[in-house]
């Protein structure tokens, strides 16, 4: 029993130095070790593929132009496949079940409202949704799942919070002020996993919240009603104008909407042309569509150009 226990202690100690075991308890997935701070994780993670939605990696994997997909379990990196999936590979739809009557469902990661949009801002790509808060106010998780990794990280996000989720996609939870969960920790839709804060790069108190496919980012508002605090549709088709900017009810079409107007890219454009033709700049054009001057146009893309 005593070898046992200093084994669990190595092993937490292993996890995150910041924590350490009190008890340990048997259960029906195996035993669990109880830390100092309230949070919990399995022994026995170390054989875990990391694969929560089967259906959904099967078609991933099966599907010619994704064969090259990477998504590993790391409880060390935000992005296992050290971000060379590659959108534009996406040629076909994938579907997935956002939520279903077997898990729990959607639960706002916090109230706040929206301060900061998915898209092009300040020179570079935003990845996520911002959503106010005052530092200390609880976040939580969005959808169940499994704790892929929580730790400050010093590329930006702070202390941050990754969840590997049952639909298959994943959430990133940045800038907190405290994390409430560790590493290959089960957790529910609802429960609670860090409070917020303005760690790392961050401009105020807030929540950035990004949803991700195998680590390529989808714009949260074509997922979430962050208004109505419900998800738009249970039913997810994965394509690549998933992964654009813009909300889900923007209707794409050559024809103006209001005080917007778009474009349908042909052979031989480019953003240069496509400006003078509009009588923009480029600069804006990336901004009101989310990409890089050095965008590779798809013939057939619609862009917003006013």
């Amino acid at each position: 029993m005593r070898f046992l226990l200093l084994s669990l202690l190595l092993f937490s100690t292993f996890i995150s130095f910041s924590q350490r075991v009190i008890d340990t308890l048997e259960t029906a997935d195996g035993t669990m070790l109880i830390y100092s701070n309230r949070t919990w994780s399995y022994v026995g993670d170390a054989d875990f593929d990391g694969i929560m939605n089967d259906q959904m990696h099967w078609d991933v994997t099966h599907d010619s132009s994704m064969m090259g997909f990477v998504q590993t379990w790391d409880t060390d990196v935000c992005y296992t496949s050290q971000l060379k999936n590659d959108v534009n590979k996406i040629k076909d739809t994938i579907w997935l079940c956002v939520e279903d009557s077997l898990s729990d469902k959607f639960h706002m990661p916090t109230e706040g409202i929206i301060t900061s949009h998915f898209g092009w801002r300040r020179g570079r790509n935003h990845n996520g949704t911002d959503l106010d808060l005052v530092t200390g106010d609880t976040v939580y998780a969005a959808w169940s799942g499994k704790i892929r990794y929580s730790k400050y990280n010093t590329s930006g996000f702070g202390n941050l919070v990754v969840i590997r989720h049952d639909n298959g996609l994943e959430t990133f939870s940045a800038h907190l002020s405290k994390l409430l969960v560790v590493p290959n920790q089960v957790v529910k839709a609802g429960d609670p996993i860090g409070l917020g804060g303005n760690t790392g790069h961050s401009r105020g108190s807030h929540l950035h919240f990004e949803i991700r496919f195998y680590d390529i980012p989808i714009n949260p508002e074509k997922i979430i009603d962050f208004k109505k605090k419900k998800v738009i549709d249970e039913n997810l088709i994965v394509h690549r104008g998933l992964f654009r900017a813009g909300s889900s009810s923007t209707s794409y079409s050559n024809t103006s909407s209001g005080d917007r107007k778009y474009y349908r890219v042909r052979s031989g454009d480019t953003l240069g042309a496509i400006a003078r033709r509009n009588r923009t700049s480029v600069s804006r054009l990336c901004q009101l569509n989310g990409i890089r001057p050095t965008t590779v146009l798809q013939i057939g893309r619609n862009l917003r150009v006013r």
